[in-house]
């Protein structure tokens, strides 16, 4: 029985053993567990907080409306003539089953505009339509505005950081496995390369930069669409060095392979955008824009801040690339991206997920500054930072300052719990 136990612990996986330390740092597990909660409420405000019913009968017809609201929202269906730009308070319902909260975070109830305290007495039908935290100076919910702010919160939080992922993985990869002489490229292929580049990005981009705000504007299932269309045009132009080069490379100077120095460009590249300060660059990259779009000011955080996943993992790979698996796997003639995607890339992804932990919350903090100086966001988005904003003029209004400030003070701080929680359950002095 002893034995069997000891090779039942042998075997125990990697997984299993983080996860076990995982759930012995209590605060990192209680602040897990709020996560989820905080998510649950980003995803589901419109179900809680919105000033539609979830149903109701009006002149003989069903409808739904939070439902088709979503919808809406989301590019897929359209209001019906009798539904469109109405006050959803004033109609004659039949029957109506009303959210837990009945306003949306741009409902303006003008009876108790100019900053109504939540203890103060307040012109409402019934406690049904309360405000519990009070208004701001519009007559706007507070309470709807921090749980909608949930869902900014954590949007900006998940996207920002999606990109930076993305970017970090890219580039890290390139600069740790491959090192200064162990990518080997034709002259013809760099080249070409170099030179294509520029209408690459302006083809793809810079040429669509109109089609892709109109987009976005629309639906974000449009803006995806034309994104991943003008990625599709990015990839079409680069992948022409590699049709030419087959053709071109029987030319002796051309065709001769030379080291490309992967790390030196990528660690130089990482230096300079290390050495700008990043809510500097993130306010010059905002201050160009068109029109203020919460969406960009997500891609462009998440641009802002790829580099540090890049550079840990980076030092990880330098380390992983020198085994004896990742030896024998390029032994065998593994081809190189398959060896990065699946040895070299799961076994150093340590640093990347206490990187992307911490990085959620600095995008979080980043995106409530912008908010709060009135900077990228739209003025029609209630964001936590945007309720602080309005605070600042009127400090009687206590109510405006200290719900949206101590939610983001708990937000940032379960980020950072948890990433304290996965640094000590990743430490190999710690798996016993």
């Amino acid at each position: 029985m002893a034995k069997e136990k000891n090779k039942e612990e042998k075997a125990e996986t990697l997984n299993a053993i983080v996860i076990r330390q995982f759930k012995k740092n209590k605060p990192a597990l209680w602040s897990f567990r709020l996560l989820i909660l905080i998510f649950l409420i980003g995803l589901s405000a419109d179900f809680i907080a919105n000033e539609k019913p979830y149903y109701c009968e009006l002149n003989g017809h069903t409808y739904f409306p939070v439902f088709r609201g979503v919808g809406v929202d989301w590019g897929l269906t359209n209001w019906p003539p009798e539904l469109s730009n109405v006050n959803w308070r004033d109609l004659n319902y039949q029957k109506v089953v009303w959210p837990l909260v009945p306003y949306s975070p741009t409902t303006l109830d003008i009876k108790n505009k100019d900053y109504v305290s939540p203890s103060a007495q307040q012109d409402v039908p019934s406690p049904r339509w309360k405000h519990y935290l009070g208004t701001d100076n519009l007559g706007r919910d507070v309470l709807s505005g921090m749980i909608h702010g949930t869902t900014v919160a954590m949007m900006v939080g998940v996207v920002s950081m999606s990109v930076a992922l993305l970017l970090g993985l890219f580039f890290g990869s390139l600069a740790g496995y491959y090192g200064d002489n162990r990518l080997k490229m034709t002259r013809l292929t760099i080249i070409l390369n170099v030179v294509l580049l520029p209408f690459a990005i302006f083809y793809a981009f810079s040429a669509r930069s109109y089609t892709l705000s109109d987009a976005l504007a629309l639906s974000v299932w449009k803006f995806l669409f034309h994104f991943v269309l003008s990625l599709l045009i990015f990839s079409s132009i680069m992948a022409i060095p590699n049709l030419l080069d087959r053709f071109l490379k029987k030319i002796p100077y051309l065709g001769a392979q030379v080291s490309v120095p992967v790390d030196i460009l990528v660690s130089r590249l990482i230096e300079i955008l290390e050495s700008i300060p990043s809510l500097l660059l993130l306010l010059s990259i905002v201050a160009i824009m068109d029109k203020p779009s919460l969406m960009m000011v997500m891609v462009i955080i998440g641009l802002t801040r790829w580099t540090g996943i890049a550079r840990y993992l980076r030092g990880e790979l330098l380390r992983v690339r020198s085994l004896e698996y990742v030896e024998a796997a390029q032994a065998l003639g593994y081809p190189e991206w398959r060896i990065i995607i699946r040895h070299t890339l799961p076994n150093s992804l340590t640093s990347v997920l206490i990187s992307v932990s911490f990085g959620i919350a600095s995008a979080i903090l980043t995106e409530s500054s912008l908010s709060f100086l009135g900077i990228g966001v739209p003025p029609e988005q209630v964001t936590w930072g945007s309720m602080l904003s309005l605070a600042r003029g009127v400090p009687q209004a206590w109510w405006i300052a200290i719900f949206p400030g101590f939610n983001i003070f708990i937000t940032v701080t379960i980020f950072n719990l948890i990433g304290d929680g996965l640094t000590e359950a990743l430490d190999p002095r710690l798996k016993q």
